[in-house]
């Protein structure tokens, strides 16, 4: 690691986030991976309906990024979805191909049949979701995880066990649930389920290792936004240990989402000094992509990937990036191609500075005009944004340009 690992040509962090003090007590598996599970938890957001045709145009997408696991969905759910996981298994991605199953049987058969390498097995682990929601007895659930994660390694799969609900379970009834099925069924890796998103940062770090301590086998995330918190629990159980986080492209996800894996990514390459092995300049292609097939709409502002990301309003932030040059890392966090954006525009708004109508002068070939008609093109620009409520155009500001500096513009 080099002498200042928080400051590269491509970003920017804190130096606080390498001070011993800060990370003396870290546990960073030495082979991160990310699973992707937008075809899957990512089609569950309402009114995402993902083709075959899709997911494999997805699957490729995440695969060419260096993403390291595919979770291409559950085969159980319809015709449709079998077809696209089985394509997505035989198409000879570079990433691992999984299945999501439910603990049965019929389920892993499906899987099998469909070619995939591993299975992430769900069952319900808190004995009142159990009672309430699916209204078995607990002994059905645990019979049922027992005899079919047996099933399905005794078939060669890979077998990750699921537990939904997780953090609403108590701990000592999770951590003996999860033995049971591990000691009399099979269990290869844990997934830590934080269904709701209801589990705090520090109380995710205690989950991670007392699941870690127990079952003595690899763990990985899989954490829901209801509360925002899904990307920092993710990278606080990474600390701990945790070697498989389990993300979605643009954080889609039932309700509120799961942990972005942009974002997830980003952070633990610039504020960890781990790097993946993921092209995060690919991240904004396949934000949009997954936008088009999904018809969610993401925010302008939305971290990593939004349009307006690196659009520049403020006069302050403009006279920042004017003098700074070519170091965009030092009015960004990181620079726009680290993540596949577009260089940083200046715009126009209620905010802009004079530094901001010069750079648009200058569009326009004028570089002489006096301080004073700056001033004057600034609180037309200011009146014109406050009046439409954003941003101006190129012709909104050349009308002003030719009230104020008559016969220099067409």
């Amino acid at each position: 690691m080099s002498d200042s690992p928080w400051k590269t040509d491509s970003f920017f962090s804190s130096p606080w986030n390498y001070l011993p003090e800060v990370t003396e007590t870290f546990q960073l598996a030495e082979n991160i991976q990310i699973h992707d599970v937008t075809l899957r938890d990512g089609e569950q957001q309402a009114g995402i309906v993902f083709t075959a045709d899709d997911k494999m145009r997805i699957a490729e997408a995440l695969s060419e990024a260096g993403i390291h696991r595919i979770e291409a969905g559950l085969p159980a759910v319809s015709p449709a979805d079998t077809e696209a996981v089985k394509r997505i298994a035989t198409a000879g991605f570079d990433a691992e191909i999984y299945a999501f199953s439910r603990c049965m049987i019929s389920d892993v058969e499906l899987a099998l049949e469909c070619g995939v390498s591993g299975v992430i097995m769900e069952v319900p682990a808190s004995h009142h979701l159990i009672e309430k929601a699916y209204r078995w007895p607990v002994e059905r659930a645990i019979e049922a995880s027992i005899e079919s994660t047996k099933f399905a390694h005794e078939n060669g799969l890979k077998v990750t066990f699921f537990p939904i609900d997780a953090t609403r379970a108590p701990m000592t009834q999770l951590l003996d649930d999860l033995e049971t099925v591990a000691t009399q069924g099979h269990v290869d890796n844990v997934g830590l389920v934080d269904t709701f998103g209801v589990c705090s940062p520090h109380a995710i770090s205690y989950y991670t290792r007392r699941v870690r301590e127990r079952m003595g086998v690899p763990v990985e995330t899989h954490f829901h936004m209801d509360f925002g918190m899904g990307v920092a629990n993710t990278l606080l159980a990474a600390g701990e240990g945790a070697s498989v986080l389990q993300t979605t492209v643009s954080g889609l996800g039932e309700r509120a989402g799961n942990a972005p894996t942009e974002e997830t990514v980003l952070a633990l390459l610039t504020m960890y000094g781990t790097d993946l092995g993921i092209k995060t300049e690919k991240f904004t292609s396949i934000a949009r992509l997954v936008a088009e097939l999904s018809g969610v709409t993401q925010p302008g502002n939305r971290p990593v990937t939004g349009e307006r990301l690196f659009n520049v309003e403020s006069g302050i932030i403009t006279t920042w990036m004017k003098n700074a040059g070519d170091d965009l890392t030092e009015p960004f966090p990181y620079r726009p191609e680290l993540v596949g954006q577009p260089q940083p525009e200046v715009v126009l708004g209620k905010g802009s500075g004079v530094d901001s109508v010069s750079i648009w002068l200058g569009r326009h070939g004028i570089h002489n005009a006096e301080t004073s008609q700056i001033e004057l093109i600034l609180a037309e620009v200011k009146a014109v944004s406050l009046a439409k409520k954003g941003l101006l155009n190129n012709d909104e500001f050349l009308e002003i340009v030719r009230e104020v500096l008559p016969g220099r513009v067409e």
